[in-house]
């Protein structure tokens, strides 16, 4: 069985050796191993990917006993286990599209068993895909509410984490603290710079000379969350707004893909306002 192991704590003498006594322990051999202190946090991070005949339990009965005296937050999974993503949209599609199709290919190690929208835009193109679609449209007068239908589905589902693919409403900080850590968002705009709406034509009147798109966890504070992922596009002076946009279209598929893909495989720790992320 090949299992994945994610750990962090204070940082502290000892802990590999813990760690790869515990998976010799449980009969592991370890297949691939990373790690990294934030010296500012005094924080240690470590992700380690082994195999074992002996099965998930014995690995998480020797892990924690051999690694509980360094009181970590300690996650196992079985990694042909995959994550259970729940996707949300509005109207845009390229987010949504290029998702279902690294899905199609196989290059995407998640399942996704429902996509929520406030409009019915895509229904069609995400039945096409065999995927269930749920039509959760929000206004002030409701917002509480249909949010509490939504973390219910979260919980019946049994998802793992939310993708927000151009989903354009502001989830409330309610929901947001119901899953820290749990939920990605793709911003069209290379944070910290251009927050909020209509980052594209913001950074056209700055006469920017390239843009980006940012990948990122949700908190309560507007595209404040932990970064994941990052890329840009050069462009000029005679870039529309309108072609802004659509290159970056582009930047922003790619950036939210790899950013689902990271945190699929258990390659993303969250230290304070910051990221860890072993490639």
């Amino acid at each position: 069985m090949d299992l994945i192991a994610t750990l962090q704590c204070a940082d502290q003498p000892g802990i590999v050796h813990a760690m790869t006594t515990a998976v010799l322990n449980c009969g592991g051999n370890i297949i691939e191993n990373q790690q990294f202190t934030d010296h500012t946090t005094n924080t240690f991070v470590m992700r380690t990917r082994f195999e074992t005949s002996q099965g998930i339990s014995a690995a998480e009965k020797s892990l924690g006993e051999g690694l509980g005296k360094f009181s970590p937050s300690l996650h196992i999974r079985e990694t042909a286990k995959k994550p259970r993503a729940l996707v949300m949209v509005t109207k845009e599609s390229h987010c949504l599209r290029d998702l279902m199709y690294l899905l199609e290919l196989g290059e995407l190690p998640i399942e996704i068993p429902l996509v929520v929208s406030n409009r019915e835009d895509l229904k069609q193109l995400v039945e096409s895909h065999g995927i269930p679609f749920m039509h959760l449209p929000v206004d002030t007068s409701n917002k509480a509410a249909q949010e509490k239908a939504l973390i219910s589905r979260v919980e019946e589902l049994k998802i793992d984490f939310v993708v927000l693919a151009r989903y354009m409403q502001i989830l409330s900080g309610e929901f947001c603290a119901s899953l820290p850590g749990k939920i990605i968002n793709i911003h069209h705009s290379f944070l910290p710079g251009f927050k909020g709406a209509k980052p594209y034509h913001q950074a056209h009147d700055r006469g920017v000379k390239i843009i980006g798109a940012t990948a990122h966890f949700v908190t309560a504070d507007l595209d404040e969350g932990p970064i994941i992922e990052q890329d840009v596009a050069h462009v000029t002076h005679s870039s529309t707004p309108e072609e802004l946009i659509a290159l970056g279209r582009d930047i922003e598929r790619r950036v939210l893909a790899k950013a689902v893909k990271l945190y699929a495989e258990d390659r993303i720790f969250i230290v304070g306002h910051r990221t860890v992320i072993f490639g």
